[in-house]
């Protein structure tokens, strides 16, 4: 039987790396949340996470669409129920700049396969002090 958050975590960065926001909206239960990076950050001031369609798709034009790509690297992964955690990067380019984000990235979802939670443990201070040119 194939995980279900394995599944939903795989559709997500499938639609990433296509730079398809429809796609990648349609991933999500209509009250998921995503925590990317979990706490305060330039794309969550507040560090509530954004809860729901609209605030996810909001997500995507403030983190995901302002890069050139997003390729992510899991050395690890734990399945646990309905849950997976992988360890490992995520490389996001932007125009000549690369950043590492490295962290522990989990996916939560539903019964059905829809993502209810997508959560990401990276440190912004790191990951900029990463950032070079390609």
């Amino acid at each position: 039987m194939t995980n279900p958050a394995h599944e939903a975590g795989r559709r997500s960065r499938e639609a990433v790396a296509a730079r398809d926001k429809d796609a990648w909206l349609a991933v999500f239960a209509d009250d998921a949340i995503v925590e990317d990076p979990i706490g305060p950050s330039p794309f969550d001031p507040e560090g509530k996470g954004h809860r729901g369609r609209d605030a996810i798709s909001a997500f995507w034009d403030k983190a995901i669409a302002p890069t050139t790509s997003i390729e992510f690297f899991f050395r690890d992964t734990y399945q646990c129920g309905n849950e997976e955690a992988n360890v490992g990067h995520i490389l996001i380019t932007t125009g000549d700049f690369q950043t590492t984000a490295e962290g522990v990235f989990t996916y939560k979802a539903d019964d059905d396969g829809r993502m209810v939670a997508l959560r990401a443990y990276w440190e912004l201070e790191k990951a900029a002090a990463s950032t070079k040119k390609k």
